[in-house]
């Protein structure tokens, strides 16, 4: 049975009133999937993601800029943010649920003689 894991989602209405609170559901390879259960934000927070990370909104809603461009997530829109993409996020909604999946980005592969 080691090779199936199994679990089930927080319930949104149990984040935070304000901040956040994060879990690890599951680990693949280098491959890591979180559940963030969101409360009001006391402040926007600026991330400089080092991996790749896809992000889905479960529950709730938030705000975003990426980038310097202004982004609107409801339940069900899901986003791609590539390492190094600067993001900053501006607000939550109470009991707002997301699922992240990073993964570090592959160093490249070297090309030419000998690579």
């Amino acid at each position: 049975m080691d090779d199936i894991v199994r679990g089930r989602l927080r319930d949104a209405a149990e984040a935070p009133a304000t901040g956040e609170t994060t879990e690890v559901l599951a680990t693949a390879g280098a491959a890591v999937v979180e559940q963030i259960l969101s409360g009001r934000l006391d402040a926007p927070v600026d991330y400089l993601g080092t991996a790749d990370e896809w992000l889905v909104v479960v529950a709730g809603g938030a705000e975003l800029e990426v980038a310097g461009t202004p982004v609107v997530l409801t339940p069900g829109d899901w986003l791609l943010l590539r390492a190094g993409t600067s993001h900053r996020l501006t607000a939550t909604r109470p009991a707002t649920s997301w699922i992240t999946v990073t993964a570090p980005v592959a160093p490249a592969r070297p090309t030419g003689p000998g690579g």
